[in-house]
């Protein structure tokens, strides 16, 4: 009965108040997967910033989270350079940006959650709705948060790298895990 009330106590303490939530570039984690018909191409972004500010009462969120795009890397100099020339357009884009609105779900204070972040993704020049499905693992003030997501390139404007010899899929599925510190 005292560890539920406290608990209890916890939760309100939490929705009392904004949260922010900075994330350590250093501690930040952005792959990719590709896959094509002859083999998975997988590679990694850097992430240069990031910050989320959330009313847990209200649910809403702002912030930004900015990838660098000419980090784009996966271990072929040929293909990498291909991918920044001709898909990512990376010199006239060099940032995605997501900027996040919402968020639905509660963090709790302490072990595992699952919450939604509604925000826009800005990418290649255009902006694109984007849901978030994150797993957060809380440890006092610091947070432990992954989530997968794919990016249907081809679809949002992006050149498919596909040839008649090379069938590639139009659609990039995205890993990110990151360690961040929450501020009240």
């Amino acid at each position: 009965m005292i560890v539920s009330r406290s608990l209890s106590l916890c939760f309100l303490a939490l929705s009392a108040y904004a949260a922010s939530f900075d994330l350590d570039s250093s501690r930040t984690e952005i792959g990719f997967t590709l896959h094509d018909v002859l083999h998975t191409v997988h590679g990694t972004f850097r992430m240069k910033y990031g910050s989320i500010q959330w009313d847990p009462e209200t649910g809403k969120a702002s912030g930004l989270v900015v990838v660098d795009v000419a980090s784009g890397a996966s271990g072929s100099g040929v293909r990498d350079r291909r991918m920044h020339q001709e898909i990512l357009e990376s010199e006239r884009y060099p940032n995605a940006v997501f900027t996040p609105d919402r968020v639905e779900g509660q963090v709790a204070l302490q072990g595992l959650s699952h919450v939604d972040v509604h925000g826009m993704l800005l990418i290649h020049g255009d902006q694109h709705e984007l849901v978030l499905h994150i797993i957060v693992q809380a440890n006092g003030s610091q947070y432990l948060v992954s989530t997968h997501f794919t990016i249907p390139y081809v679809e949002w404007g992006m050149k498919n790298p596909s040839n008649f010899l090379l069938k590639v899929d139009g659609k990039v599925e995205m890993d990110v895990h990151a360690v961040t510190q929450a501020h009240t």
